[in-house]
């Protein structure tokens, strides 16, 4: 079977900004469309970017610099709003403090109780005048004149997107950029980002001891194919380890920049088969879609899908036990709490630490699933549903985040499996 997964997101919004800041016109063909790429969309938009819809394509027409907004002294400045994007939270204020004027940036409740102080600690340390929301988060204020460049040490140990924020708008500053990141979560996002920023032809150097510079000189329009989501695909390719069945995702290879491809090699661990080859990867179930457990694995890289593995690990034939994933707690919700309290709803014995879950193997019983307006939640235990009778989703809608269609592609792909939504 091949399962039909839509753009990667992370690669969508990186490639916008990219392409806002860009000379010229960049056409984005086949990008993630869904609540938060169309929130960062929108914010562009709202920033002075041109920005139009030819076909499966999105055409940006770049600005060249930093936006520009009213007189920093005006009462009522540009007004940018994320909504539950935390890409648009994080990586639009440094583009904002490139360029010049007043901008304020603010979001959902759910995304105003997620963490900016490092960012906005280091956009003040480059040049900006940065005021923050209660405790170091949105609404954020940015009073921008350009920004300096410079060398500082970033703290990255809640969430790579401070340094992939500040990296993406480091060719607009007026002079290099040197970044050592502190404690670096999810590094392979930040490789996705320097592979992107070189697309759009940055100049970027990374140094023995881990700290990246970034050199001055813009950005030049290049176009680009947004391939599958990795993130998304983790589901699908889950759904065929417990199924024992065959997915294959064209467009996600040994070439992806995309690190949650990585998840695949997780399931192998589990006893699935799994091919990847330069324009495809396929995953394959035991026949009886037995799972091997007895074995901890480090997620910290490929946090976005430890809830897919999590999920599904009760149908195993021993106790797993995923750590490095401590980031995970200031996400959209603190996801290792919350699938914790899920499958202990499902009557699964389920320990958790402060950076790492335990799953033991059992026969998950009836019960609703408290989503926490967290699409991964719901897609993650949605996988689940597939082999278990008696699971509901209390909020079925919130996987639009980055897939409004993947309930429909679930049944499609698993016509005689038990969903676990009436919706």
């Amino acid at each position: 079977m091949t399962a039909r997964v839509p753009g990667s997101k992370s690669i969508t919004n990186r490639a916008l900004l990219l392409a806002a800041a860009a000379t010229g016109v960049t056409r984005l063909r086949a990008p993630l469309v869904s609540d938060d790429t169309l929130a960062f969309r929108t914010a562009l938009t709202g920033l002075g970017v041109r920005i139009t819809e030819t076909g499966d394509a999105w055409e940006v027409t770049g600005t060249g610099r930093g936006p520009v907004a009213a007189d920093a002294d005006a009462a009522d400045d540009a007004r940018v709003w994320c909504a539950d994007a935390g890409t648009a939270a994080r990586f639009l204020p440094p583009f904002a403090a490139a360029g010049k004027g007043r901008f304020v940036f603010d979001g959902t409740d759910q995304l105003r109780a997620r963490p900016l102080r490092p960012l906005a600690d280091a956009l003040t340390a480059l040049g900006a005048e940065v005021t923050t929301g209660p405790g170091g988060a949105l609404p954020l204020t940015v009073t921008a004149d350009g920004l300096t460049g410079g060398d500082i040490t970033l703290d990255s140990s809640f969430s790579s997107q401070y340094l992939t924020g500040l990296l993406l708008s480091a060719p607009l500053m007026s002079a290099p950029l040197t970044v050592r990141a502190r404690s670096l979560v999810s590094r392979p996002y930040i490789d996705m980002t320097l592979a992107l920023m070189r697309h759009f032809g940055a100049l970027t150097e990374e140094h023995g001891d881990g700290a990246i510079t970034v050199h001055p000189g813009g950005y030049t329009a290049a176009d680009l194919t947004i391939e599958p989501d990795a993130s998304t695909a983790s589901y699908f390719f889950a759904a065929a380890a417990v199924t024992g069945r065959r997915v294959t995702v064209p467009g996600l290879g040994t070439g992806s920049s995309q690190g949650d491809l990585g998840f695949v090699e997780v399931l192998r661990r589990t006893g699935a088969d799994v091919e990847i080859t330069e324009s495809a990867t396929t995953v394959t179930g035991r026949p009886d879609g037995r799972l091997t457990g007895g074995f901890d694995v480090d997620m910290g890289n490929i946090s976005d899908t430890f809830m897919t593995l999590a999920a599904i690990a009760p149908l195993a034939d021993g106790p797993v036990t995923v750590t490095g994933i401590g980031h995970a707690r200031l996400k959209e919700s603190d996801r290792i709490e919350a699938v914790a309290r899920n499958l202990r709803a499902l009557g699964i014995h389920t320990e958790e630490g402060p950076e790492r879950i335990t799953v033991h193997p059992g026969a998950p019983r009836p019960a609703e699933i408290a989503c926490h307006r967290d699409h991964r939640i719901a897609m993650a235990f949605s996988v689940l549903g597939l082999r278990t009778g008696g699971i509901t989703l209390d909020d079925p809608a919130c996987v639009a985040k980055t897939f409004p269609g993947f309930h429909d592609e679930l049944r499609r792909l698993f016509p005689g499996a038990a969903t676990p939504q009436g919706i």
